[in-house]
């Protein structure tokens, strides 16, 4: 790195905190968060020093999970620019719990109106707070993040540590989406959603800016800016479109964009968002061949509007909404569980018109769809064939993940557990029907460019991932099929169940690992990606027939209970619609033993027929041989023949 560059990331921090401070002020001065409160002011120095803090806890924190993505998936280990993007680390990691210690106390004495002191009983009250206030808890979880990631990235000297430090890091944002606004949300949902990929956004596009500057080698400078552009862009459409919905949520009609303080201060980070993105644009479309000190100038102004940005986010979540995150008037039973409104009776046409968009799973299959037409693009234009009808069953397994993830089953399964139970089989079994002949991994080895470098991307990761001995023990088949079967009991008959349903969290969880044991069954089962261990044809059937069995079992066994499996959730909706509580978790019983049992019905045609076509093969395969070898091994077999007869 030349003395020029290495004195310019550390003017793009300062303008990174100087474009914090402007923001925070232009956000705090036009939303109102400045002026006093009518119901009883914490003073001057909490009302400004609260969002200042949380400012210096959001860079250090977007440092810290920025670096190290854009170590995971830019740089080489055992190098030096990995070394200093970890020492990067190590500083922003420990900013990050210092920051964030200071935000705790301060959001402690803002909710309470006490004053600092060292005496027992404000200790004793603030040890309350941590502990027993769920905001207090979402803060210490997210602060404990930070002390274990700043401890055990000094042990960090290769990929494997520093994706588990990850892992924690990006863990940490989910308190911190739960802590906001969005908490008290009627959208709660949406909400919860929107912000955390927000954060995720930010994170990954600020801390992999700082990064590169830190990382920046003039004998690969083309290849480090390029990786991070493809980052930058990932985060750039996480912070977009979270941004405009999280701000729709709360802002509700066209008129409070402009004549309310919320709205102003939205259009003011939406102004700063666009100048950002016009910036990467720009000089990663124009510049990125030819790094000169002109395009390091740029990106110091990038920080600056950077600071900008975050500012004025940390002054939007102090300033109140034009839509109140909590309902008004009396509360009905199914707003006191849910947040929301019972939703009207369901009918025939509600399976089309019934929609309640989840974002995160919106994104995840735009995602999954764009990618994948993206890689057989790539075949088709270098002249590679790829099936259509694999092409046609991995969108139709995307499209219907979309549909159960944001319709009908989306809007209803909280109150049936009818809808629930179908959402459920749909997901373990009916998509990963569709996507498993798809071939993603074999796709994504024949697409995505290898790196020479040593370096992982997207392709080294995937295939490192499926090639580990995690990934082969619970892809073999007998450990597939248990993990599938076994899941129904564990899952209905456990506190897991009322996590999942209650939880936001939970319910996230549950869609993931209802999709993944379903996609491990399947795939042992008719896979066209590599995997660990390929029983014969036979004993596929005889597991399938075993899962069937197992799946009629739990089935009869909902169908006939006499007892609620959450009583205080679906018996305490207040439905004055629809079947009785019991009646439809029965209901659901048979949607778990009938329609459940057709996409089992369908695995064992393709195994049948995946059987008959491997018997055909292996015939043609033996006529071939025997052809080349000149019917030898025919005249064998009749010498053995003769030497039988002999015998007698």
């Amino acid at each position: 790195m030349s003395k020029k560059l290495a004195t310019l990331w550390p003017a793009a921090l300062a303008l990174l905190l100087l474009g914090l401070g402007i923001g925070l002020l232009a956000g705090m001065l036009t939303g109102g968060a400045a002026k006093a409160s009518d119901l009883g002011d914490v003073g001057a120095a909490l009302r400004w020093g609260a969002p200042a803090v949380r400012g210096l806890m959001d860079i250090s924190e977007a440092i810290t999970i920025g670096s190290l993505t854009f170590l995971l998936f830019s740089l080489t280990q055992k190098t030096k620019a990995f070394s200093s993007v970890i020492n990067l680390v190590a500083v922003s990691a420990a900013a990050w719990a210092l920051s964030g210690s200071m935000y705790l106390l301060v959001t402690y004495m803002n909710i309470t109106g006490s004053n600092f002191s060292l005496e027992k009983t404000f200790a004793d009250q603030f040890w309350m707070f941590l502990t027993t206030i769920e905001l207090g808890q979402y803060l210490s979880l997210n602060v404990l993040a930070a002390f274990v990631i700043t401890i055990l990235v000094l042990f960090v000297r290769a990929y494997l540590p520093a994706a588990f430090v990850t892992a924690i890091a990006l863990a940490a944002l989910i308190p911190i989406a739960l802590s906001g606004h969005a908490a008290g949300s009627g959208s709660h949902s949406l909400a919860v959603n929107a912000l955390g990929l927000h954060l995720l956004g930010i994170c990954v596009w600020v801390g992999g800016l700082v990064a590169l500057i830190v990382a920046y080698r003039s004998d690969s400078r083309v290849e480090l800016v390029t990786r991070y552009s493809s980052l930058a862009l990932f985060g750039f459409v996480l912070v977009g479109v979270s941004g405009i919905a999280s701000a729709q949520i709360r802002i509700g009609t066209l008129s409070n964009w402009f004549t309310t303080g919320y709205g102003q201060v939205v259009l003011l980070k939406i102004t700063a968002l666009i100048i950002l993105g016009t910036f990467g644009f720009i000089y990663r479309t124009r510049l990125i061949k030819d790094l000169a000190l002109k395009f390091w100038k740029l990106v110091t102004v990038e920080f600056l509007v950077f600071g900008l940005a975050i500012g004025l986010g940390t002054a939007l979540a102090r300033t109140a909404n034009p839509v109140s995150d909590y309902p008004s008037g009396e509360l009905t039973p199914a707003e006191i569980l849910t947040g929301s409104k019972l939703p009207p009776e369901p009918h025939p046409l509600s399976w089309i018109t019934a929609w309640k968009p989840d974002l995160l799973w919106t994104l995840i299959c735009l995602g999954l769809a764009g990618f994948y037409l993206a890689g057989v693009y790539r075949l088709r234009k270098r002249g590679d064939a790829w099936s259509a009808a694999r092409t046609t069953s991995w969108l139709s397994g995307v499209a219907l993940l979309m549909y159960v993830t944001s319709g009908y089953f989306n809007v209803y399964e909280q109150y049936l557990f009818s809808a629930h139970m179908m959402s459920h089989m749909i997901l373990t079994m009916g998509v990963p029907l569709l996507l498993v002949p798809g071939a993603p991994v074999t796709l994504l080895a024949r697409t995505a460019r290898n790196r020479k470098d040593d370096s992982r991307g997207v392709r080294e990761w995937v295939l490192w991932a499926v090639h580990t001995k995690y990934a082969q023990f619970i892809a073999h088949p007998l450990v597939a099929a248990i993990l599938f079967a076994s899941s129904l009991i564990v899952f209905y008959f456990t506190p897991l169940f009322s996590l999942a349903t209650r939880e936001h969290i939970g319910h996230q969880w549950m869609i993931v690992h209802f999709v993944i044991t379903g996609y491990l069954f399947v795939q042992a089962l008719i896979g066209v990606d590599p995997g660990p261990v390929r029983l014969g044809y036979p004993q596929r059937l005889m597991l399938l027939i075993a899962t069937l069995a197992f799946h009629a079992f739990f089935g009869l066994a909902v169908m006939n209970g006499q007892t609620l499996l959450l009583p205080d959730w679906f018996g305490a909706m207040g439905r004055t619609w629809g079947e009785p509580p019991l009646q439809d978790q029965q209901t659901g019983g048979a949607i778990a033993w009938g329609i459940g049992e057709i996409p089992t019905a369908v695995l064992t045609l393709i195994v049948a027929i995946n059987w008959a076509r491997s018997d055909q093969r292996e015939a043609k395969r033996l006529d071939r041989a025997s052809d080349r070898t000149g019917n030898q091994d025919l005249a064998e077999y009749n010498e053995w023949l003769e030497r039988i007869n002999k015998g007698k």
